[in-house]
């Protein structure tokens, strides 16, 4: 702690030995700390050995808000810790402080015992956290151990930490056996408070294969191999399992499991073209990769059958025999870096769903922010979407982006998803990514038995404009329109779309079918813009070229209701050239109509108008051209008087000012259907299906 301050400013995660996952816990802690305060910073008092780069800094860096480089954020070297410690924890203090100026908090992750492990080390960490001021969140390993056998080394490190004067804030017990979490946990509370402090909080991790199982990369390096065949994108996907083909062809299939990675000498093309056929067909396990061992070439008409089936595939070759090539493969261990998308959102959905992170910050009284920043609003609205889990359909099942996503929603259980499109190849390709989505549901429109009774339901919603039963079957074989009548039908609660087509297929159907809100005329949208320090709602930015005032009145209004309910509280800026009474002109004056039309219509919506930009967003230049103003100066909602301006002004602002740009929301419909950019990244559709939840919750 600080000196005179009632609040920790930084927090230690510790262990006493290796393989712990302690990163998973610092990751944890980390994400949860972004989306409360500002500026979270990381700090290594002692970087891994031999190494040119720690990977766990390089993790928890990729994750942290306070912009601060890989060589500020470490201490010193395991050698000048043994050659002179003193000296040591004196340059750690020296620039840990260097880096906590610049945070409002530091998660610090101890050493990782890659030097020989000494019953020393785990007292350098203590040592080390008092002299920083830091509590200690102690990891420690429940793989391979009884309850007892847990609670014992806990209870020793209680008092290695304890002996130097380390405040112990939690014990976390990680990859423990799902079977046993109840009895570990039972065992650690039965510790007894060191001293005169409350005993440490207790948290119980299950052991999760992932996190520790290698990827095909990390196996083709183990093995000295070489890629060959399949898409390099693939090498990326974890390997869950090992097959080593001693057998006949028949017995592998046998053996073969969802993830494996299948090692057989070259020479057997049996074995090759069995393997290579199961993972092509329905009803195998989707395999991770092929290792071709003992330098043997695949057979010319072998490989020309293997290219004929065009997988993605990995196929790794190397010259080591079959003993070497399943004894590296089989000691190979994976991580937790930068690059692994889905070992971090597995890491981060044990740490929410295993560990009371907000309780174990709350003890340790972490300041709450007055500012917004990025993360925390996109930590908040995933947590405002979980907590009321809604469907959502994702019509685009045919893009490797919309599958990561779909994995990655429902991993952290941020909604239930339904997505369209053939189920043996959303299926199978999701696989190939390694991507989960045995949750999910898959619907095909071509061949649903709901397209009789959508196309039924269209042709009489459309029968004004002619549309005739045999016409309005063929539009539901549309993924847009199939995915608009399951929303119409309650079948799902939302749908997000447009990463593989345009605004207008998404929103056309809508029109049709949703329709508006009753007191709405006009379907519009905001972007949620996350600035350094808030969020501002620019609409319309996308949908409405030139409003009218009264389609301007329903934008502003609109605009207000779906910021409410983003938490943003509402203050209605007006947007034109002229402020107050200083201009006139066709411009000026329909913005002036529409601000008193939502005068009339919400009177509860504090609004503004006409208004320029500085003087409704700027205090000081509100101060001076609308003093008495209670929007002026302190603006969330920005209306734009026309598309033009909106839409260049959200992108100039997203670009040079380097904002988080989240939307476009549409709002104005009876149901929420939102619409992506074709050039939408896996982390945008994940918030904007969080916000197509939210916006199915209601008030």
């Amino acid at each position: 702690m600080t000196a005179g301050s009632a609040f920790a400013s930084s927090i230690y995660v510790a262990s006493p030995e290796g393989d712990t996952g302690k990163s998973t816990v610092a990751l944890g802690i980390l994400h949860r700390l972004t989306s409360m305060v500002a500026r979270v910073g990381v700090f290594r008092p002692i970087t891994r050995l031999g190494e040119a780069h720690d990977y766990i800094l390089e993790l928890l860096l990729a994750h942290s808000t306070a912009g601060l480089g890989y060589e500020q954020c470490f201490g010193v070297g395991y050698q000048e810790l043994h050659e002179d410690p003193d000296r040591a924890i004196a340059d750690i203090v020296d620039r840990f402080h260097r880096v906590a100026d610049q945070c409002d908090v530091v998660v610090i992750v101890g050493s990782d015992y890659t030097d020989v492990a000494t019953p020393s080390e785990l007292s350098m960490n203590a040592r080390i956290a008092v002299n920083l001021g830091a509590p200690v969140v102690l990891s420690v390993r429940a793989r391979g151990r009884t309850p007892d056998e847990v609670a014992n080394v806990a209870e020793l490190c209680l008092a290695e930490l304890a002996g130097q004067h380390a405040h112990t804030a939690a014990v976390v017990a990680n990859r423990c056996d799902p079977d046993r979490m109840k009895d570990v946990t039972a065992a650690l509370e039965r510790l007894a408070p060191t001293g005169r402090e409350a005993a440490p909080r207790i948290y119980v991790l299950p052991e999760e294969p992932l996190l520790v199982a290698p990827s095909i990369g990390d196996l083709c390096a183990a093995i000295g191999g070489e890629f060959i065949k399949g898409d390099k994108a693939m090498l990326g996907r974890e390997a869950l399992g090992v097959v080593v083909a001693g057998m006949t062809a028949e017995h592998v299939l046998e053996r073969l499991v969802e993830g494996a990675v299948v090692v057989t000498p070259g020479d057997r093309s049996d074995v090759v073209l069995a393997v290579m056929s199961a993972h092509a067909a329905e009803g195998f396990p989707s395999l991770s990769g092929v290792i071709l061992n003992g330098g043997f070439e695949l057979h010319p008409s072998i490989a020309a059958l293997v290219d004929g089936l065009r997988l993605a595939l990995p196929i790794i070759a190397t010259g080591t025999d079959t003993f070497e090539t399943a004894s590296a493969v089989a000691s190979a261990r994976g991580r937790v870096t930068v690059t692994s998308q889905r070992k971090i959102d597995t890491a981060l959905a044990l740490m929410e769903e295993y560990v009371d992170v907000a309780d174990l910050l709350n003890q340790l009284a972490i300041p709450m922010p007055t500012v917004v920043t990025p993360q925390m609003f996109e930590y908040q609205l995933l947590q405002r979407a979980r907590a009321d889990r809604r469907r959502i359909v994702l019509p685009e099942g045919d893009d490797d982006r919309i599958l990561k996503a779909a994995g990655r929603l429902l991993q952290r259980q941020v909604a239930d998803l339904t997505i369209l499109g053939e189920e043996s190849k959303v299926r199978g390709r999701a696989a190939e990514l390694g991507v989960d989505i045995s949750t999910a549901d898959v619907l095909n429109p071509k061949t649903s038995e709901l397209r009789d009774r959508f196309a039924d339901q269209y042709a009489e919603l459309r029968r004004s404009k002619g549309v005739t039963y045999e016409q309005a079957r063929e539009t539901m074989r549309d993924v847009s329109y199939f995915g608009t009548m399951l929303v119409h039908n309650d079948l799902v609660d939302g749908m997000v779309s447009g990463a593989r087509h345009t605004t207008a297929h998404t929103v056309r159907p809508a029109f049709e079918i949703i329709r508006t809100l009753p007191d709405v005329s006009t379907v519009s949208s905001i972007f949620l813009m996350c600035l350094a320090d808030r969020v501002l709602a620019y609409g319309d930015c996308a949908i409405v070229p030139d409003p009218t005032s009264e389609q301007l009145a329903d934008i502003a209004i609109s605009s207000a209701r779906t910021s409410a309910r983003f938490g943003i509280e509402p203050r209605v800026a007006m947007l034109s050239y002229s402020t107050g009474t200083s201009g006139a002109g066709a411009d000026v004056e329909k913005v002036r109509a529409a601000t008193e039309l939502v005068r009339r219509r919400a009177p509860e919506i504090m609004v503004e108008g006409p208004i320029q930009y500085d003087a409704a967003v700027e205090p000081s230049v509100a101060a001076t051209k609308m003093p008495d103003s209670p929007v002026a100066g302190r603006a969330t909602v920005l209306i734009f008087p026309d598309l033009n301006t909106g839409n260049n002004t959200y992108k100039a602002v997203q670009r040079s000012a380097g904002a988080v740009a989240i939307g476009p929301v549409l709002q104005g419909l009876n149901k929420p259907v939102n619409d992506l950019s074709r050039g939408a990244l896996v982390s945008d559709i994940v918030n904007t299906v969080a916000i197509t939840a939210i916006q199915a919750q209601g008030d």
